[in-house]
């Protein structure tokens, strides 16, 4: 009877695997697919249509850095605010929509003017290192999204941290302790060559930056100083949350048992829609289309526009979630629950078939 139950057991054990290998096969055939028709789609696009709309938005952007720089002469409290606001925007763009894109070769067609874009937004304007970045993002989040140990976002959890004081106050230090976090985490890797580059760069960019204000604002150098600081501070708390809103919260998986690439994309991403003033700041890769960016990080952000309607019915068509959320609804969650998010260990979900 034993040996009845055990052939039994293994049977049933050797069905399981070979319907999650069926299963593994024909979620590898249908990102291939997928593949096919996006290439097809970008192939029918113009230069415009491809990078020319982003360039577009990104100088948009920065016309508010001249007005800003106006706003800043005047002596009325209210005129230094929206100036901070204005200059704000213009970092968040750099920090954030521009460092991203360039990141992933999405900015323009020529390799070397992206990387030459990568060094100007990340580490002369938002002092942050490009090589730390790139390690972080590019090798390790990428190919390993919501894989425990290596892609899990655990790098954002600070659990001493009192959720109010993680959601809304830590973050306006971040501007303060990015470069020292860049220079640190490179000297600890013995990237020492590759931390005094990064070094000179941004401290280029700050001075550059605290001269700017002081010929055209008239500014003392401490004021322009803390004018800088204040205005990067303001769209921190909303880099934090769009950080963490997207990926902690789905499932998790184990090293040994992560699905194929087209489950742990759609399962492991989640697109944030209605939040239109992150879409600018931030770029469509990072908030409205974070799973078509995913699933093809070298797009640029109106190639993720337009491609995610295919993308959204081919995911949907293969029975895979297509995961979405409003930032007011993350917020409320993450506020919520922030010690099971936060806090506690992240639960693993172990392959089965599609989650």
């Amino acid at each position: 009877m034993a040996d009845i139950k055990l052939r039994a057991n293994q049977r049933m054990q050797a069905s399981d695997v070979n319907d999650n290998e069926e299963k593994m096969r024909l979620n590898n055939t249908s990102l291939q697919e997928l593949n096919r028709k996006v290439r097809e789609k970008i192939g029918e696009l113009s230069w415009w249509q491809c990078y020319g709309v982003d360039w577009v938005v990104i100088l948009f952007i920065y016309s508010l850095l001249p007005m800003s720089l106006y706003l800043f002469t005047s002596t009325s409290l209210v005129s230094y605010g929206i100036g901070i606001v204005c200059l704000g925007i213009v970092h968040g763009v750099n920090a954030t929509r521009c460092s991203h894109m360039a990141a992933h070769n999405g900015l323009c067609r020529s390799k070397s003017w992206n990387i030459f874009w990568r060094y100007f937004f990340c580490e002369f304007c938002s002092l942050f290192s490009v090589e730390l970045g790139m390690d972080i993002h590019i090798k390790v989040h990428h190919p390993h999204t919501n894989v425990i140990g290596l892609g899990d976002s655990s790098s954002w959890r600070v659990p001493k941290l009192s959720r109010t004081a993680y959601m809304f106050i830590a973050p306006l230090l971040l501007p303060l302790l990015s470069p020292f976090i860049s220079i640190s985490r490179l000297v600890s890797s013995g990237k020492n060559k590759a931390a005094i580059k990064c070094a000179l760069v941004m401290i280029c960019g700050l001075v550059a930056f605290i001269y700017i204000l002081q010929v055209f604002s008239g500014m003392s150098a401490r004021k322009a100083f803390l004018t800088i600081f204040a205005s990067r501070a303001l769209t921190s708390p909303s880099y934090i949350h769009v950080n963490i809103f997207q990926h902690i919260g789905m499932p998790m998986y184990s090293q040994q048992n992560r699905p194929p690439r087209a489950v742990l994309m759609s399962t492991g991403v989640l697109n944030l829609n209605g939040a239109w003033i992150l879409d600018i700041i931030f770029g469509h890769s990072l908030i409205s289309c974070h799973l078509e960016h995913h699933l093809f990080p070298h797009i640029s952000d109106n190639m993720c526009r337009i491609v995610k309607p295919l993308v959204r019915e081919h995911v949907l068509q293969n029975g895979l979630p297509y995961n979405v959320d409003s930032y007011w609804n993350r917020l409320k969650l993450f506020y919520k629950q922030y010690d099971r998010l936060m806090v506690n260990a992240p639960p693993i979900t172990k392959y089965v078939g599609i989650q």
